[in-house]
């Protein structure tokens, strides 16, 4: 049985990125998520079933993330003032549209239903084609091409949403 290679881990770090920040909505919990998984990943030898570490990778990450969101929902929150917000990411400050427009898209992503939400980061961000996806979420490609359409139309709508409500708002003001 195959093993799962750490120093190949790197190569699958920048689709790791996209489908983390994809499943949660922002660059630094995106980090985060991935330094865990790549963390659990490393703790101990892992013995793959098949050949496609970006699958199991994949799993693992997905894995994380609803443990994490467990581990979150049973701790209290704080609070922080808008004041005492800093901008942490370079990029905002340098294009600040751009940042707000690829925020906006993580964010619609992030708000899909899960099953709409993870056959969208597979096949768009990960690059899996519909076979693999459907493989590794456990339904048939003519689900995945289903779940990718209305995702893809779920987005599409309130990315249009988000762009009608500030002019809405104007004319509501006027």
């Amino acid at each position: 049985m195959p093993t799962l290679d750490p120093q190949t881990l790197t190569q699958h770090a920048d689709r790791m990125d996209r489908a983390a920040w994809a499943l949660c909505g922002s660059r630094e919990d995106a980090e985060d998520l991935v330094q865990e998984t790549f963390a659990r990943v490393l703790a101990k030898p892992r013995v793959l079933t098949d050949d496609d570490e970006s699958r199991y990778l994949m799993r693992v990450l997905h894995n994380t993330f609803l443990s994490g969101r467990r581990d979150a929902s049973r701790r209290p929150r704080a609070v922080i003032a808008l004041e005492d917000a800093q901008v942490r990411d370079r990029h905002a400050t340098q294009a600040p549209q751009q940042a707000l427009e690829v925020g906006e898209l993580y964010a619609a992503i992030a708000e899909l239903p899960e099953r709409y939400r993870l056959t969208l980061v597979a096949v768009d961000m990960l690059g899996l084609s519909y076979g693999e996806t459907g493989r590794s979420l456990g339904v048939r490609e003519a689900t995945v091409a289903t779940r990718l359409f209305r995702a893809r139309r779920l987005v599409v709508g309130r990315l249009a949403g988000a762009e009608d409500r500030p002019a809405e708002m104007g004319a509501r003001a006027a």
